[in-house]
C-alpha cells in the first residue's frame, strides 16, 4: 500500500511519490525562541515526528532529511530581551543571545522527553542571513518586490508585491478581499497594497541587524523559511509541514516569495495539522487553561502527552483533556504490562498501512488493540515510545516489593495528614531514582530518566 497524504494545496488525497526516492525531503516550521514551548506547539512536533518514521521506514533511514528550522531573530525576542536586560543589567545583546540559546535548548529537552528523534537539520535563522538577502535581491530584481524609505532616511522597508504575482491565494483558496479581512494587516505609508508584506526592515541602534543593500537591518519573519528550506532542500521539495495557523499568510507567503524568485513550485505536498483545545476551549492565559510543555511534563510522563496527541487525526481539531491524560496513561500503563517478556518486537501490517493512510494514527492505534503482543510492542517502539522497553529493563533492576511498601507507607500517612513523612518517603526514594507520580487511579512509580 503507497502512502497516501492530504495536500492542503490540492485538497485532495494523494499518492506520495518522492521528487527523488534516494532523498525524500520535509520542512516543518520550528519554535521561535523566546519563552517556553507551549504544548499546541508540541502537536506538530509529534505529528510530523511520526512522519518523518514512517519515511524513513519506507524510503530507508539515510534516504530522508527532516529540517525543522529555529527562528531566533523576532521582535518578540527582542522585546523579551530588552525586558531581562532591564530587570538585570545585563547588555541587551547578551540578554538576547542568552535567552534565545537557553529558549532553544529547553525546546530540544521538551521535544525530546515527547519522544521525538532529532531532525536531520536544525537550522538558525541569524546564520543564514545571506540566503535570506540573496532571495530578497531576486525578487527586488525580477519585480516582486521594491524598497521604501524609511521614514527617517535611515535604511529601507522591503516588502513583497502581492499584486505582482498572479497565484498568491491558492494555498488558502480566498481572494484578496477576504485575506485582508481575515488577516492583521499592518497599516503603512510605505506600502503599495495593503496586503504587501515585509521581507526586510531597518534596524535602530538597540535592535539587532546586518548589513544589507538596504541599509542595517534585519529579516521579516516568512522570508526565513523560504530561505532555509532552499539552501538544505532545494528550490523545490517534497512535503512542507506545520499547524493549520500558519496556512495564511505564513505558508501562502512562503509558496509566494519562493515560487517568484525561482519561477518553479515550492513544495510539492503541504500538510497541516488541526488546532489545539485545551478542555473544550481556546488555550489562553486569561482562561487558566495555558499550558507549556515544560509545566506538563512535570505531572505526567511525555510518552502519555504523546500517545494523547496520536489518539486523534493530526487533521482533526484535539481537545487535550485531562480525563484524556488519565485514560492514555492507564492504556500505556496495561500495554506496557503485556509487552514485558518481548525480544525484537515487529508492527504488523494492519498498523502500517494505517500510517500510510494519511498518517491516521488512531487506527495504528485502533490496530495494535487487536495485534498480537510483538506486534504491540513493535507498534508502541515505532510511534516512538521508546521507553516500553527502558522501562522495563529499568523495573527489572529494582526492588519492586520494596517500592510498594513505601507507596503503602506514604498513603497511610497522607491519610493520617502528616506531610512531612510522606514527602520524606518520596525525597528518599526520588534520591534512589524513584518518581512517584499520583493520580486518581492511586500512585504509579517509574525510573527517573
Amino acid at each position: 500500500m503507497p502512502i497516501r497524504l492530504t495536500n492542503s494545496l490540492t485538497k485532495t488525497r494523494e499518492d506520495f511519490v518522492p521528487l527523488d526516492p534516494a532523498n525524500v525531503r520535509m520542512y516543518v516550521c520550528g519554535p521561535t525562541v523566546y519563552d517556553f514551548a507551549h504544548i499546541g506547539n508540541a502537536r506538530p512536533a509529534i505529528v510530523f515526528d511520526v512522519l518523518f518514521r514512517l519515511l524513513r521506514h519506507e524510503f530507508g533511514e539515510g534516504h530522508v532529511t527532516y529540517v525543522r528550522n529555529i527562528t531566533d531573530v523576532d521582535d518578540k525576542i527582542n522585546a523579551r530581551a530588552a525586558e531581562i536586560a532591564a530587570q538585570t543589567g545585563v547588555a541587551v545583546e547578551q540578554a538576547r543571545s542568552d535567552l534565545t540559546a537557553t529558549t532553544e535548548r529547553q525546546y530540544i529537552e521538551d521535544v525530546t522527553a515527547l519522544g521525538c528523534l532529532p531532525p536531520s537539520v536544525s537550522p538558525r535563522a541569524t546564520q543564514h542571513i545571506g540566503e535570506m538577502i540573496g532571495l530578497i535581491e531576486k525578487l527586488v530584481a525580477n519585480g516582486h518586490a521594491y524598497a521604501a524609505p524609511s521614514s527617517n532616511g535611515e535604511g529601507a522597508h522591503v516588502l513583497f508585491d502581492v499584486q505582482s504575482d498572479d497565484d498568491y491565494g491558492k494555498l488558502s483558496r480566498r481572494s484578496l478581499d477576504e485575506m485582508m479581512a481575515g488577516a492583521r494587516v499592518e497599516v503603512a505609508p510605505y506600502k503599495k497594497g495593503a496586503m504587501d508584506f515585509v521581507l526586510w526592515k531597518p534596524s535602530d541602534a538597540g535592535t539587532p541587524g546586518w548589513d544589507s543593500p538596504w541599509g542595517r537591518g534585519r529579516p521579516g519573519w516568512h522570508i526565513e523559511c523560504s530561505a532555509m528550506a532552499g539552501k538544505y532542500l532545494g528550490d523545490t521539495f517534497d512535503i512542507h509541514g506545520g499547524g493549520i495557523d500558519l496556512q495564511f499568510p505564513h505558508h501562502e507567503n512562503e509558496i509566494a516569495q519562493s515560487e517568484c524568485a525561482h519561477h518553479k513550485p515550492y513544495v510539492k505536498t503541504w500538510l497541516h495539522n488541526g488546532f489545539l483545545q485545551v478542555e473544550g476551549e481556546k488555550m489562553s492565559k486569561s482562561l487558566g487553561n495555558f499550558f507549556t510543555i515544560r509545566e506538563l511534563l512535570a505531572d505526567w510522563p511525555g510518552e502519555v502527552l504523546r500517545f494523547n496527541m496520536l489518539r486523534t487525526h493530526y487533521r482533526q481539531p484535539i481537545d487535550f483533556t485531562f480525563a484524556g491524560l488519565r485514560e492514555s496513561w492507564k492504556m500505556l500503563e496495561r500495554w506496557y504490562a503485556v509487552t514485558e517478556p518481548l525480544a525484537n518486537p515487529s508492527p504488523d501490517a494492519a498498523f502500517f498501512d494505517a500510517l500510510r493512510d494519511d498518517l491516521n494514527t488512531p487506527a495504528a492505534i485502533a490496530a495494535l488493540h487487536q495485534a498480537s503482543p510483538d506486534a504491540l510492542a513493535g507498534g508502541l517502539g515505532f510511534l516512538g515510545f521508546s521507553n516500553v522497553q527502558m522501562k522495563i529493563a529499568a523495573k527489572a533492576e529494582v526492588d519492586t516489593v520494596a517500592i510498594a511498601d513505601a507507596i503503602a507507607a506514604r498513603n497511610a500517612a497522607r491519610k493520617a495528614k502528616d506531610f512531612a513523612e510522606s514527602d520524606r518517603i518520596r525525597d528518599e526514594w526520588l534520591a534512589k531514582g524513584i518518581v512517584f507520580k499520583d493520580t486518581p487511579q492511586g500512585t504509579t512509580w517509574e525510573v527517573k530518566k
